[in-house]
């Protein structure tokens, strides 16, 4: 039976993700915090008064598409796998 030192130092684990993975996800990530900000505010401090402002394009329009466009490269960022580098 061999030590079990000596497998885990010759053996090479096959990660599902790369470093270039995790930083796109983390790209993405940043992305949808974006979206997500960009719908913040628009509220009134009187409960007896309507403030207009909640239905800006940016909080109905912009920001949707950007957190839709964070979770598009969160997909990629999954999907991506690095090409074999050619010694």
């Amino acid at each position: 039976m061999k030590d079990p030192k000596t497998i885990s130092s010759t053996s090479n684990p096959n990660f599902a993700f790369t470093r270039k993975n995790y930083q796109f996800m983390i790209i993405g990530l940043v992305i949808i915090l974006v979206g997500f900000l960009l719908m913040i505010g628009g509220g009134s401090d009187d409960p007896n008064v309507f403030n207009e402002e909640i239905f800006s394009t940016r909080r109905i329009t912009v920001a949707p598409i950007v957190v839709f466009i964070g979770f598009a490269f969160e997909v990629f960022a999954i999907m991506y796998k690095a090409k074999p580098s050619q010694k």
